[in-house]
């Protein structure tokens, strides 16, 4: 059976940062794309970033461009999503996700990804 399994969320204040990370067991990331995707209360699940399994493409949305980094180990085993200045609307439930399939317009759409974790609560507040 296949988990994901997300940490690192948290309390942070605007301007601040955190590291979220995904694992996974009963399946090896390293032949996966990894999406991270994020839910604010009362609204649609919406992609943030995401990386091929080759690690050499990324994808951003403009919303988090130049201030999220997805990125993923050298074993490709663990996911990571680097957050710094993080803003009030980044608050939300941040879940990561694996895919097999890889382009610019599959990477973004939930349906694309096969398996999904949890999520780690994110809220940014003072």
């Amino acid at each position: 059976q296949v988990h994901l399994v997300e940490s690192g969320g948290g309390l942070v204040q605007p301007g601040g940062s955190l590291r979220l990370s995904c694992a996974a067991s009963g399946v090896s990331l390293r032949d996966y794309a990894i999406g991270w995707f994020r839910q604010a209360a009362g609204k649609e699940r919406e992609v943030v970033a995401c990386i091929s399994n080759s690690n050499e493409r990324t994808f951003y949305e403009d919303y988090v461009a130049g201030r999220f980094t997805i990125a993923r180990d050298s074993t490709k085993t663990t996911a990571y999503l680097q957050m710094n200045d993080l803003k009030f609307e980044d608050t939300a439930v941040y879940y990561c996700a694996a895919a097999t399939d890889w382009g610019p317009t599959v990477v973004v759409v939930t349906t694309t990804y096969m398996y999904w974790g949890q999520g780690t609560q994110v809220t940014v507040s003072l």
